[in-house]
C-alpha cells in the first residue's frame, strides 16, 4: 500500500470533521428551539433504535451454526445474559461488554 501524500491527508481529515461536524449541527438548523419537533420524527426517534438494535443482533447471529455442535449455545447465552443485564441495570456499556467478555469466555474456553 503506498502512503498517502500530506495534502490528501489533510483533506481526507477535513472531509472527516466536516461530515461529522454537520451531521451533528443539521438537526439544531431544521429544528431550533422552541419550534415544534414533527410528530413523525418524534416517533422515528422511538423506533429506530429499537428497530437499529434488533437488525445489529440479526446481523451478529446470522451465521450461527445451530446444526453443529455447539448447536448456538454460546450465542444464546451470551444474548441472554446480555439482554437480562440491561433490562435489570439499564446501561448499554454494562450489558454489551458483559455479554462480549461472556461470549468470548464462552467460545475460548468453555466450548473450545
Amino acid at each position: 500500500m503506498m502512503p498517502l501524500d500530506r495534502l490528501t491527508s489533510f483533506l481526507i481529515i477535513l472531509t472527516v470533521a466536516v461530515s461529522t461536524f454537520a451531521t451533528r449541527v443539521v438537526p439544531f438548523l431544521i429544528f431550533p428551539k422552541g419550534k415544534e419537533i414533527p410528530p413523525v420524527i418524534r416517533y422515528l426517534g422511538k423506533v429506530l433504535t429499537p428497530a437499529v438494535i434488533g437488525m445489529l443482533v440479526i446481523y451478529c447471529l446470522r451465521s450461527t451454526p445451530v446444526i453443529q455442535a455447539p448447536h448456538g449455545i454460546p450465542e444464546a447465552i451470551a444474548v441472554a445474559v446480555t439482554a437480562l443485564l440491561h433490562v435489570w441495570k439499564r446501561n448499554n456499556l454494562l450489558s454489551i461488554g458483559a455479554g462480549t467478555v461472556l461470549y468470548m469466555v464462552l467460545i475460548q474456553v468453555v466450548f473450545a
